[in-house]
Parts: C-alpha cells; structure tokens; sequence
C-alpha cells in the first residue's frame, strides 16, 4: 500500500533533517541530490521545516550564485539544550549541549562517601543548574545519565544494587522535580561508552564486538549486528560475577568477590601492583589503580621522550600478570559470544592504552581459536559522557524530528 501524502511528506522531512544532522548546512539543490527527491518537493519540505523552527538559513555557498539556490540551510541548534551526566560512585560530571551536540559548557563536582544521600543529590543537581545557566539554557529538552548498576528494563529506573549509593537512585527524580519539561533517562556506564565508542571511537568500523569495562568494577557492554544487547532483566554483561580460576571462593547473587572483579577489579589490581613493588602518586581525580597500570606502562617501555630511564622489568612483569587476569574473563566472554572485536576500557583498561591490549591479544590468540581483535579505548575517560549525550540527542532529535502525531 503506498504511504499517504502526510506520511510522505514525514518520511521526507525526516530524510532531510538527519543529512542536515550528519553533513552540516546544505543548498535545497544539494539536498536534492542527496535525497534522490524532486526540486518541488525540496522546495516544499523547506519551506515546512522552516516554518516549523527546525531549520533556517545558515549562510550561502560559495558553489553558488547569490540567490536563492545559493542558501544554506541548516539545524536549529538551539532548538533544544540536552544534559548528560557521568554519574560515579566518587562524584559527578556534567556538560550541557545544543541539538547538534556542540558543548556549550562543562563542569564536575566531587562526592565523598561521607556526604549524605540529601547533600549528594543536591550537590549533583546544582551543577546540572549551573552547567545549564553557563551554557544559556532556559530549559532541558533532554537528560541523559550513566552511572553504574543495572538498569530495569520495564521502568527504566536504577535497580537497588549492593554497594552503590543510595543518592544514585534519588538523582533522577530529583532532576525530574528541578526541570519538569526534561525527558530523564538512565543508562548503564558501561553501555554507554560502547555506544561512544561504536559512534566515534575504538569500534566505529565495527558492529559486533564486546567493550570490557575495568575500572572499580569490571563490566561488559555487548553489540551484536549493530545493537546493543541489554539481556532479559538487563545485566548482560555483569561479568564480575563471571567465576574465573584463581579466586578463594565463588561470587553469590549479591556480591561478585569470587568473580571476576575479584582478580581484575581495582582493587585486585592495586594489590598486584604491590606485589611487583610498582607504586604510583594519583594525578587529580584518577584511581590510584589506574595510576599504577600508566606508570607501569611509562616504565616498560623504552621511547626516551616518555620515560628517561632504564625500562623497569618489575613493571613489565606486573603488565604481564595483569594481563593474564583481564585474559581470563576475556577468553570466557569470547568463547560464548565470538565477537571478533575487544574494546579496553574503563580508568584501567585507559591507563593500560596499547601496552596492555597487546599482552591480552598475544594471550587470546594463544587461548582461543577465535580471531579477537583487542584494542583500548581511544575515548578515554570521556567515553561515558559522549555516549550519555549521544542518547540524549538521538532521543531529543526522535521526538522533534517525528511526524506529526506521533508520540
């Protein structure tokens, strides 16, 4: 059945919209040759989204007379301001941006274990309403946060997990109270840096791989044929609790010591690094776990403009053995899922950068017969923020972008 005029004109307004997201302004002439459509129906779908406030005219190209084939059409960008949020266990950050996803403004804030859930959650809402105030926005179209934890998949909400805290779960009907027009949503962390990283980072030239989280926990974010794969009541991916060799015990429901974090979590890791006599100062915000492993790195190597020194074997043997850890629940994730593609990330898997991926490939390769690819991170600690904005946008852009009446 052929779609009706209204859902015509929808589908070619949409089609219009998401080159101008992708390519930046565009003449009606270049769009359309990117959209295969008429010069009349161009001129027509213009003219509606022009009205409608979703485009204007950016600018003229120079490929063009002046005129009215030479205008550039462009996105709104202030259309709608969006927030996203990197919510951790130690504090929290923010940036602000337009529809395009240009950041208009920043900031962090810490928070220690000794404030309570009220002061937290205040702490953590006044710098969502300063990020906004600097950034000049009158409102938030969209929220988007990643913060720890599993994600039910029926109400979208925070599940209640052991050793998170408490002002985790509070935040978000707290920012839904502080800026009631704002779509809030939640994802997990770790799924959001796979979808950074599939966007703009390590994985933009793959759909299916695996990103593994190491940091203060260990996590896994699986996408299969482009999707990223959450399970049935969320936790896919909570490889923490995945029982590996060389623990003194089993994981239970409620706590992953005997898992995989046990051997691979920070705190594992800055115990190794002890064993080795590896010892690092934090700089600013970073884990000291994360500090040992890029000393360790620093160390190991023999590049004269990094490290002036003799390359320091303990510091190789202390690479060596982690490598061996973080091995061990990557050989199990590859042997279930066959991905192909294994991203480091995480403060550690950052802080380890090519020097630990490819101990842990030589060491795949050994173990499994599975072609895997490792690489680390190339987003770095920003993974999380990227992917809560990216969320944010395509959710904001989705609800603009609709035809009309739709929800």
């Amino acid at each position: 059945m052929p779609a009706s005029p209204s859902t015509a004109r929808a589908i070619n307004d949409r089609l219009a919209l998401r080159l101008l997201q992708q390519e930046g302004p565009l003449t009606a002439g270049q769009l359309k040759t990117l959209t295969g459509l008429s010069r009349p129906t161009v001129a027509d779908l213009v003219e509606r989204l022009t009205a409608s406030g979703l485009i204007e005219v950016a600018g003229e190209s120079g490929e063009q007379r002046r005129g009215p084939n030479a205008k550039l059409y462009g996105i709104v960008a202030d259309r709608a301001h969006l927030a996203a949020l990197d919510v951790r266990t130690e504090g929290v950050a923010v940036l602000v941006s337009d529809l395009l996803g240009r950041v208009l403004a920043e900031a962090s804030v810490p928070i220690g274990d000794e404030a309570g859930t009220g002061p937290a959650v205040e702490q953590a809402v006044g710098l969502v309403e300063r990020a906004a105030k600097e950034a000049g926005a009158d409102r938030l179209h969209t929220v988007g946060i990643g913060a720890p934890g599993l994600i039910d998949p029926a109400s979208g909400e925070l599940r209640d997990s052991t050793g998170l805290p408490e002002w985790h779960r509070r935040l978000m009907a707290a920012l839904r109270e502080k800026f009631p027009e704002a779509r809030v949503g939640v994802e997990n962390e770790t799924n959001l840096a796979a979808l950074a990283e599939q966007r703009a980072g390590a994985a933009r030239d793959r759909d299916t791989f695996v990103l593994l989280w190491l940091g203060r926990g260990i996590g896994a974010a699986v996408v299969l044929d482009g999707t990223l794969r959450r399970g049935v009541s969320g936790g896919a991916g909570e490889v923490g609790f995945m029982p590996v060799p060389g623990t003194s015990g089993l994981p239970s429901a409620t706590d992953c010591d005997g898992g995989f974090h046990s051997v691979a979590g920070a705190a594992a890791v800055t115990a190794l690094a002890a064993r080795h006599g590896v010892t690092a100062t934090p700089e600013g915000p970073e884990p000291h776990a994360a500090a040992l492993v890029r000393e360790a790195v620093r160390r190991s190597v023999t590049d004269r403009e990094r490290y002036a020194g003799a390359p320091d074997p303990a510091a190789g043997r202390f690479l060596d053995a982690l490598a061996d850890r973080v091995t061990l629940g990557a050989a199990a994730v590859v042997s279930v899922l066959d991905p192909g593609c294994l991203v480091l990330a995480g403060e550690i898997g950052q802080a380890g950068a090519e020097a630990l991926a490819a101990r842990v490939q030589d060491r795949l390769t050994r173990m499994s017969p599975l072609a895997t690819e490792v690489r680390p991170s190339t987003l770095g600690g920003g993974a999380v923020l990227r992917g809560a904005l990216l969320t944010a946008r395509d959710r904001a852009q989705d609800e603009l972008f609709a035809p009309p009446g739709r929800p």
